[in-house]
């Protein structure tokens, strides 16, 4: 039995003062007042967490695990354009440049930074076309370790070549398969890169494999200028219209980025239930331009938040989601507290499919995380969400369970060698950049 000061069981509702979390078998047997818990359950070891907030786990739901490797990568030959930024840069240099190994090394970083970020759930997309095949059982053989929620998927592209997208998709096939027949925490999810990088045919076989799995569809969506343009000059349409065009919009898909897309394009996604992830700091790392995030709230598009493995304090991220478009808009009521945690929690897992997970209820997965209050001034009800949002970070998450598991107790992850991670990382890193 948790005991905390403050508990946010749902980003719809108030925070509640003294109440307590009861967990049993790996789900919430019972939540609400401290007093009344306490007398119903009486034999429930008891964890008093005086000056903490019990929370939802957070949900990633776009990341690049292998990102971190290119963090510092030597950037004399970078070219300044969109195009032969990826062409010349990215993809020769980083994702065709992977191995087994270095996947390894930064899945190891990526799961760390997680705990420690109080992420319980995400979703990652791995693009390493020359690590084919087997590299998501490399990622998972990691993430099954640390007791992560993962779900994991290859971005398939036709950008080498026809087979070697043959392999992406196969790839996912074989895993989601695989997954599934072993159960736990670590589930598969059909992935394609873009509609510049696949074909048409391509992508509706992406989706069939997908329907035939009962699996979600990840795609990235119209990130820069590029993609846009590139539809309305291929197909005469801009790229959500072009999805529509085919029937492919909807609750199976998961887009991510959706930066450069218009009124018009907002409204197809909310009609048809289409799920978004937004990332606010690669947006603007990248030069993508702002995701026209609250527009698509307000027409009713279920908005998720990621990271995209480029900055993975999950802190940071919902306050670039809470700050950034409060001054793009000139409107400081945009973007409240609680709607960024919808997106850190239920959303992200309305948009994984994860149905047990984003609240903390009865019946629900024991995925919490329990937060330091040491704030600058007195937390209350009104105002808790704003200041755990402005003022928290990754050193001041204290406990991270999943599935009834503690991963991080009392700030101390058992059994890790942080040290020795990093410095493998950094190796993988070395050895990437000097190929």
């Amino acid at each position: 039995m948790l005991n905390a000061r403050f508990v946010i069981h749902s980003a719809d509702a108030q925070p509640k003062a003294n109440w307590s979390v009861v967990v049993r078998d790996g789900v919430i047997e019972a939540i609400g007042p401290t007093t009344q818990l306490a007398d119903a359950f009486t034999t429930a070891e008891q964890v008093n967490l005086p000056d903490q907030l019990i929370a939802p786990g957070f949900v990633n739901t776009h990341h690049h695990m292998y990102g971190v490797l290119a963090h510092g990568i030597p950037l004399d030959k970078a070219p300044a354009g969109f195009w032969p930024f990826l062409e010349d840069f990215w993809w020769p240099l980083v994702e065709d440049a992977l191995t087994h190994e270095m996947i390894a090394a930064a899945t190891e970083l990526a799961c760390l930074d997680m705990v420690r970020s109080g992420v319980t759930s995400f979703y990652d997309c791995l693009e390493a076309p020359n690590a084919l095949p087997d590299a998501l059982d490399v990622e998972a053989e990691v993430v099954r370790r640390w007791g992560l929620r993962g779900i994991l998927s290859f971005e398939a592209t036709q950008r080498q070549s026809d087979a070697n997208g043959e392999l992406g998709l196969q790839e996912n096939a074989g895993f989601i398969d695989r997954c599934r027949q072993a159960g736990g925490l670590v589930q598969g999810m059909m992935c394609y890169h873009t509609t510049f990088t696949c074909s048409e045919a391509f992508i509706a076989k992406a989706f069939r494999l997908a329907e035939e799995r009962d699996v979600k569809v990840h795609a990235h969506l119209s990130e820069g200028t590029y993609e846009p343009a590139y539809c309305k000059a291929k197909y005469g349409r801009r790229t959500v219209e072009q999805y529509a065009r085919w029937n492919l919009l909807g609750p199976q898909m998961l887009a991510s980025q959706c930066v450069q897309i218009n009124a018009d394009e907002i409204k197809l996604l909310a009609d048809s239930g289409t799920f978004v992830s937004h990332m606010p700091l690669s947006n603007c790392e990248v030069g993508g331009g702002f995701s026209p995030a609250p527009e698509m709230l307000a027409a009713g598009v279920p908005v998720a938040l990621g990271s995209d493995g480029y900055i993975n304090n999950f802190f940071e991220v919902m306050r670039g989601a809470f700050l950034m478009h409060k001054a793009r808009l000139q409107d400081p009521t945009t973007m409240p507290a609680s709607t960024v945690w919808k997106m850190a929690t239920e959303h992200g897992a309305e948009a994984l499919g994860l149905d047990n997970v984003g609240r903390l209820e009865a019946g629900m997965a024991a995925d919490l995380i329990t937060i330091q209050l040491d704030l600058p001034t007195e937390p209350e009800a009104h105002n808790l969400r704003d200041q755990a949002l402005l003022w928290r970070n990754p050193a001041h998450v204290r406990n991270v369970m999943v599935a009834g598991r503690f991963l991080m107790r009392d700030g101390i992850i058992p059994d890790v060698d942080e040290a020795g991670i990093r410095a493998r990382t950094r190796e993988a890193a070395s050895t990437l950049w000097n190929q």
